[in-house]
């Protein structure tokens, strides 16, 4: 996640700083440079899982910050946070997860969600308000 920096309108082009001088970088933004949203209008699926607390938290913060850089979720079973083998060893949570059928089913369903959501996407169908501009800019 943290390569995705050009994602929220930061520079994709190395050259411009001259590979990474950050002292020319930071010239670059002053001189006003306009944070393009490089993804926006993309669509997006998360799915988190873990063994302790936590999960809901880290995909809420994933999809927010996704929500930020004006990604859309692609629906309400793309958003997924479920604990595998709570409490249990990491060496036997892969076996957790094998017998997990209905969190399997869940990512599927997650999976399946994003597919047809950016099917429909390519026909012309539109997200609710992704024609509205933010009034408040970075």
């Amino acid at each position: 996640m943290d390569r995705l920096v050009c994602a929220d309108g930061g520079n994709p082009d190395p050259t411009l700083m001259q590979g990474k001088e950050a002292a020319l970088a930071k010239q670059i933004e002053l001189d006003g440079w306009d944070y393009p949203k490089h993804l926006k209008g993309r669509l997006f699926s998360v799915v988190v899982h873990g063994d302790v607390e936590g999960t809901k938290d880290v995909r809420r913060s994933i999809s927010d910050w996704l929500k930020f850089m004006d990604l859309a979720p692609a629906g309400p079973l793309a958003e997924l946070d479920r604990y595998i083998g709570y409490w249990e060893p990491y060496a036997t949570s892969p076996q957790a997860l094998d017998k997990d059928q209905a969190m399997q089913g869940e990512v599927r369903n997650a999976a399946k969600t994003l597919r047809d959501a950016i099917i429909g996407q390519r026909k012309g169908t539109t997200i609710p308000g992704s024609d509205l501009v933010a009034p408040r800019q970075k």
